[in-house]
């Protein structure tokens, strides 16, 4: 069916993306615990950190220590993001498989999110992968605001290309294009992923999705059609396009548990155990006082439908 796989990588980023919409610091316990739980579900991929100024993102201000604690397993990788240079030196002092950085695709977004121009943040790239590689770690560029800007409106295929390009030039040994305003549909992420897979023949791509208007599923899917690597998302539908304005409960990544359930229900193996990532969802909601926004969360699975107690 639409060309789709039996199998998905899903890689977990609610550590990282989704803790950063959280404004009180969870305790250092409270985060190793939810990596446990994730390990234990069976997810293998894990953006567990940032590299911020611990002045920009107090949440995240702990990423080496929490790094040194994590359960160290050969099939588990951890990333971490670094915003800059000066972040890929500090992930480079820890044990990690990847760092990520993220380049938006426009100006508007780039000064914005990281006060410098698209072009300034493609200059730095190639240090950055310097750094990667000798520290023995994978570098993974970020295409933000790959389709569409709050800035610009629609983004063009030539300005996610020079990102994808300069990745791969700096080293790179996969890009994720990112649905940053969670207004990107699935023709976009198909053209898209297919786009840098023709011109890069060999370079891993994913897509990291967000799901504003409702369209963050029929995305994944139509990213796992083109071909897609691998997807990203967070527990709990954490994080995201939290600065933009909106209702709270339609903001924020596709729930990692909204995405295991789809893939379930079509057969796509994940790996992932639907029941324990809801149970990690539901822990989370509670320590971080935010509203459930996972459909699977709210509205149960088939097998919760059919157990129900209907009234006479």
């Amino acid at each position: 069916m639409w060309g789709l796989p039996e199998s998905a990588r899903v890689v977990e980023v609610g550590l990282r993306d989704g803790l950063q919409a959280v404004a009180e610091p969870l305790p250092l316990d409270t985060k190793l615990g939810i990596v446990e739980d994730l390990i234990d579900a069976g997810v293998r991929e894990i953006e567990v950190c940032s590299f911020a100024h611990p002045k920009v993102l107090p949440q995240l201000a702990d990423a080496e220590e929490l790094l040194a604690r994590v359960p160290r397993d050969p099939q588990v990788r951890y990333r971490g993001l670094a915003p800059n240079l000066r972040g890929a030196q500090r992930a480079a002092e820890c044990e990690l498989d990847e760092i990520t950085v993220v380049i938006p695709a426009e100006d508007g977004m780039a000064l914005k999110n990281q006060g410098r121009r698209t072009e300034e943040l493609l200059a730095d790239l190639p240090a950055i992968g310097e750094v990667a590689r000798g520290a023995g770690q994978e570098l993974v560029v970020a295409v933000a605001c790959a389709f569409f800007s709050p800035s610009y409106g629609e983004v063009s295929r030539e300005s996610r290309h020079r990102v994808v390009a300069a990745a791969v030039e700096a080293g790179a040994t996969g890009v994720y294009l990112a649905t940053t305003t969670g207004q990107e549909h699935p023709r976009e992420l198909y053209d898209g992923i297919r786009a840098a897979q023709r011109a890069f023949p060999g370079l891993s791509v994913g897509a990291h999705l967000h799901n504003r208007n409702g369209f963050a599923p029929a995305n994944a899917l139509a990213a796992l059609s083109a071909g897609a690597d691998w997807l990203e998302t967070s527990f709990a539908g954490l994080g995201g396009d939290m600065w933009f304005p909106g209702d709270p409960t339609v903001l924020g990544n596709m729930s990692t548990e909204d995405l295991v359930h789809l893939l379930a229900g079509m057969g796509i193996r994940t790996g992932i155990d639907l029941e324990k990532v809801r149970a990690i969802a539901e822990r989370v909601y509670a320590v971080t006082g935010f509203p459930r926004s996972s459909f699977v969360s709210r509205g149960g699975t088939r097998a919760d439908l059919a157990a129900a107690e209907w009234p006479d």
